[in-house]
């Protein structure tokens, strides 16, 4: 039986098709280091071309073309140039800024008339992500979040593991990521730039690993807590201990519509391997997906289903599945945002998601700075 269940899950992704008929005209607004990735993304399509760059520290983005060959691309500072530039035609950006700049940048290309590929976290606070919302809806646009996970092989077979109903109804869901040292420096680490931690950092991938699996329901109340201990240690810390004020642990008790518990934990930095691997526990039968020592977009090993055959307790692998497409998935997330311009369809990760992954963030830190559990209330996000 167990042979008959893994079948189903064996199909071989098809590669995608790469169109070739028309060059698209991408800027790039941030030139730090998420933004190497994009640009070496954007540099093997064959239908693209990279014609702009901003960073507000002068320099940067002219040290970022040569560095990548980029030639004959405007170099812009402040993103607010390059909207006022009415010569400058786009048909896409990637937003590639630090967190507390995402929302003033996306809202400002969509209502320049550009579509959007904006790094994650989608923002840092809720009123942020209502405007991101009402500018795309008035925009017309493509505006899809960088979420590159959900193009891995691996995490696609969890979302096709519970919508095959083999688990049964869901009911709780342990979630999370752990690294033992892994604290970043730069714009990550203060809350004037990033405004969360290790929440924003790698938390938001492990919270839509799950919430896409299971359909998006609408996160209802949290119960938080969150500390900086170890990036606030000089010992640990020398250089960066003074100016670390995000947090660098976090956890939460979420209930969500549809009666389900989600307990989730995420960790920068902490005296443990990791904070325990995922599970997906259904009424038919339980999944496991073994944790990673640092996010990085996959499962990390083999995944297991539990459940009882003829009343005993049984349980098989799920394989870890290869990818045939020939692509990373940097290159997959570009890809899709560029078949999305190109087509008019839906971008591949939507606000209509993520915005309920961005309440359950900020519901955290909120809930963590009262000492208390709070009500979300939040709107049903096709009305925004």
């Amino acid at each position: 039986m167990a042979d008959a269940v893994l079948s189903q899950f064996k199909q071989a992704e098809e590669k995608e098709v790469i169109s070739s008929d028309k060059k698209l005209r991408i800027g790039i607004i941030g030139t730090g280091w998420i933004a190497e990735s994009h640009a070496e993304s954007y540099l093997i399509m064959p239908d693209v071309e990279i014609v702009a760059l901003s960073d507000m520290i002068p320099g940067k983005a002219a040290k970022f073309a040569e560095k990548y060959g980029i030639k004959g691309a405007k170099i812009y500072g402040h993103h607010s140039e390059m909207i006022a530039d009415k010569s400058l035609e786009l048909d896409g950006v990637s937003v590639c800024t630090y967190n507390k700049t995402h929302a003033e940048c996306t809202i400002d290309c969509l209502n320049r008339g550009w579509n959007v590929l904006l790094e994650k976290p989608m923002c840092v606070t809720m009123d942020e992500a209502v405007a991101i919302r009402k500018a795309e809806k008035a925009s017309g646009k493509v505006l899809t979040i960088g979420f590159q996970p959900r193009f891995d092989v691996n995490m696609k077979m969890i979302k096709r593991i519970v919508e095959s109903g083999e688990l049964g109804e869901i009911y709780y869901i342990q979630t999370g990521g752990g690294r033992r040292r892994g604290i970043p420096g730069g714009t990550f680490i203060e809350q004037d730039t990033a405004g969360i931690g290790a929440l924003a950092d790698i938390g938001c991938y492990s919270l839509d690993m799950v919430l896409n699996a299971i359909g998006y329901p609408k996160p209802l109340t949290v119960s938080a807590y969150k500390s900086d201990f170890f990036g606030t240690n000089p010992e640990m810390y020398p250089q960066d201990a003074k100016r670390f004020n995000v947090d660098d642990f976090a956890a939460a008790f979420i209930r969500l519509e549809g009666g389900i518990i989600l307990d989730f934990r995420i960790s920068w930095a902490m005296h443990m391997d990791t904070t325990g691997d995922t599970l997906i526990l259904g009424k038919k039968a339980g999944l496991r997906i073994p944790s990673t020592e640092c996010w990085n977009g996959t499962v990390g090993g083999p995944m297991k289903i539990y459940k009882d055959v003829a009343n005993e307790p049984v349980e098989f692998e799920v394989p870890i599945l290869p990818d045939y497409s020939g692509m990373g998935l940097f290159d997959h997330k570009i890809r899709s945002f560029l078949d999305a311009i190109k087509t008019g369809g839906k971008a591949a990760v939507s606000t209509d998601q993520i915005f309920y992954n961005q309440a359950i963030l900020s519901g955290i830190v909120e809930s963590a700075e009262l000492g208390k559990e709070i009500e979300l209330n939040l709107p049903d996000v096709e009305s925004i």
